[in-house]
């Protein structure tokens, strides 16, 4: 089972993850992501610290969820335990074994990842990076929402359409 709070910290909209990230649950951490987008909010953090379980669906969450913000020229940061990156927390050893925990900003906390904290610092992770990352940037500042489209549903529910590639969104205005 899945739980997602939605918490402000200044510019940074956290969400705090608990339970499995999984096939079946990895789509709600989506929309709320795409949610917080939609709401202008383009600095998130996800406080992984209380995930058990990833699956390569939470991966792939958290790669287009850093592929969004960054063509929102946003950030995105991970929290994962402060001992994780010395014993290894669950999703720490996912990103690693699947060669992609260099493409994150990692934290210990809310508090250092927000900047909030007494002793804010830099992330662990350079190429997670936003200066390291720009070339992932590419395609930047390419349309209203930042890249991706705002669609308003009939019950006026806000839905935030990313473009899949860099070409499709050039074609995004």
């Amino acid at each position: 089972m899945l739980s997602v709070e939605r918490a402000e910290r200044g510019a940074w909209t956290v969400l705090s993850v608990s339970g499995e990230l999984d096939l079946v649950s990895s789509p709600v951490v989506r929309r709320l992501v795409h949610d917080a987008v939609a709401d202008g909010r383009h600095d998130v953090v996800l406080d992984l610290s209380g995930v058990r379980f990833c699956d390569s669906s939470g991966v792939g969450v958290l790669i287009a969820s850093r592929r969004l913000l960054y063509s929102c020229r946003g950030r995105l940061r991970l929290i994962l335990p402060a001992r994780g990156a010395v014993e290894g927390s669950h999703v720490n050893r996912v990103l690693a074994a699947l060669g992609v925990r260099r493409l994150f900003e990692v934290y210990p906390d809310v508090a250092t990842a927000a900047g909030t904290g007494a002793g804010a610092r830099t992330a662990s992770g350079g190429a997670g990076t936003p200066d390291a990352g720009a070339g992932a940037r590419a395609d930047a500042g390419t349309g209203a929402a930042c890249g991706a489209g705002v669609t308003e549903g009939a019950s006026g529910a806000k839905r935030v359409v990313a473009p899949r590639t860099a070409a499709e969104a050039r074609h995004v205005r």
